[in-house]
């Protein structure tokens, strides 16, 4: 993707290396977003959730000592 601080231009003006480092790039990050949603998926269908063995979910308690970092 292009960052905010560099110039977007259209895929269709980039030079075929360019295309397929871009294309890559949201390839990634969209897997990286299916993988993550489905995570969070789990965590809602789930009674009680035990990570290390220890509970960070029980019931309708929020979670505990769990994040995910981006």
């Amino acid at each position: 993707m292009v960052s905010k601080n560099k110039k977007q231009r259209n895929l269709l003006e980039m030079s075929d290396p360019e295309k397929v480092k871009v294309l890559k790039e949201i390839r990634e990050k969209l897997q990286q977003r299916i993988v993550e949603a489905k995570l969070w998926q789990s965590l809602v269908e789930v009674e009680n959730l035990v990570v290390n063995g220890n509970t960070v979910y029980r019931g309708n308690e929020q979670l505990n000592g769990f994040s995910i970092n981006k």
